[in-house]
């Protein structure tokens, strides 16, 4: 498993209803602004790519994606610095795997 819901529960503090809430948050908004964040980056649309980089990367963070954290921030620095070359190209479709994974186990997991 590749997310933790350490962070959501000291939010949540033991409120399963919320944590319930901020999990289907995550499952609606998250693969949207990835499929935004692809179109953006093949559209070379600077402010986008930071500004969903910079969305994803706090819910990837939420979910406690540890292993995952540093590539929206990466993405995000990119998109600031206008530069998405080949280095955008190598770092993107990691994060684009590992979001696909989170939302596989949290659909089985929540049995959503």
């Amino acid at each position: 498993m590749i997310y933790s819901l350490d962070k959501l529960k000291e939010l949540a503090d033991g409120d399963e209803d919320f944590i319930q809430s901020l999990v289907a948050v995550f499952l609606d908004e998250v693969p949207e602004d990835l499929g935004q964040q692809e179109v953006a980056i093949k559209q070379k649309n600077y402010p986008s790519i930071y500004q969903l980089a910079h969305k994803i990367k706090s819910n990837v963070d939420l979910l406690g994606m540890e292993h995952t954290c540093a590539v929206p921030l990466e993405i995000e620095n990119l998109g600031k610095q206008g530069n998405i070359g080949e280095q955008l190209d190598k770092i993107f479709p990691i994060l684009k795997n590992d979001i696909h994974q989170v939302v596989s186990e949290l659909k089985k997991n929540f049995n959503l």
